[in-house]
């Protein structure tokens, strides 16, 4: 079990990337762009547990068009910095055939998890998948995935806040943070 002087280390150590008004400025342009997109498409709009669950609530309010919201959980970090197998969790119970999803995530890092949900989306007979999330990792190595909304950008380091957890806490950060090199 994880200590909570951990968690208080790990936050009183970081270092904020991103304050509050910047987060809510760069989903402000994730909508515009969304809206424009979408606007006429009737989408289904599934929050990706649990991390997106805050980009998802910021973002809905501001997308001013017909859409269902529906979520799905599939992870492989369970509660871990690194992430392993992939475990469904649970699967959305709006029918997704013959509709555009937008799926809807805190962060596209690797890419292996948004790439299996976004399959089993297509397989399941959507038309189209989208993918919006709120933080996007510049990495060197190339992801079998690509958003198509972006937020805001960042180098490859363990963020938390605004629904990006460290070990299970600090998804409510006011902000977003990358955890102290070494921490």
């Amino acid at each position: 079990m994880i200590k909570l002087e951990e968690i208080e280390r790990v936050y009183s150590t970081a270092h904020r990337l991103y304050t509050p008004d910047e987060v809510e400025a760069a989903l402000v342009q994730m909508a515009k762009a969304i809206v424009r997109d979408l606007g006429a498409a009737n989408p289904v709009v599934l929050c990706v547990l649990n991390g997106g669950v805050i980009p998802t609530g910021k973002l809905l309010p501001k997308l001013s068009f017909p859409l269902e919201l529906d979520s799905i959980h599939a992870t492989r970090y369970r509660g871990q910095t690194e992430g392993a197998q992939l475990h469904w969790l649970y699967e959305p119970q709006i029918e997704l055939n013959g509709r555009v999803v937008l799926l809807v995530d805190d962060v596209l890092d690797h890419g292996v998890t948004l790439a299996a949900i976004r399959d089993w989306c297509l397989k399941g007979g959507a038309h189209e998948v989208k993918i919006a999330v709120l933080v996007n990792k510049r990495l060197v190595a190339s992801k079998p995935c690509r958003a198509d909304y972006i937020g805001l950008e960042t180098d490859d380091r363990y963020l938390f806040g605004y629904g990006m957890d460290y070990k299970g806490y600090l998804r409510n950060a006011p902000g977003i943070f990358a955890v102290q090199e070494g921490k």
